[in-house]
């Protein structure tokens, strides 16, 4: 079964711990079962790859993004920095959309 998770795709985050710690990105992918997520340009890790020309593929030794634990970021708010989240019944219909708010400003984090 896949968890809740308070990291979406296309946030931008900062990492807390590891080789990578203090750098900040965009999530370009959330792996909801392991809850991992792969944040741009940090916890790169390099692949060995054969050509394959039918698939235009040249083969080398390519470098990507690595996964990091939902643990080990924070979200980053564009107003105060990396923050917890809380989440926030928005009032309206017969049920409320809840909606991801920073801990610290109040600030709503979903447009």
């Amino acid at each position: 079964m896949a968890a809740q998770l308070d990291i979406r795709k296309n946030d931008m985050v900062r990492v807390t711990t590891g080789r990578d710690k203090g750098a900040t990105g965009r999530v370009l992918e959330v792996d909801r079962r392991k809850r991992r997520v792969y944040v741009e340009k940090a916890n790169m890790i390099k692949r060995h790859t054969r050509p394959n020309p039918g698939k235009q593929i040249r083969g080398g030794i390519l470098e990507k993004e690595g996964p990091i634990h939902v643990s080990n970021v924070a979200l980053v708010c564009t107003e105060c920095g990396p923050t917890r989240i809380r989440h926030q019944r928005m009032a309206g219909g017969e049920k409320g959309k809840s909606v991801r708010q920073c801990a610290k400003c109040g600030k709503i984090l979903d447009v």
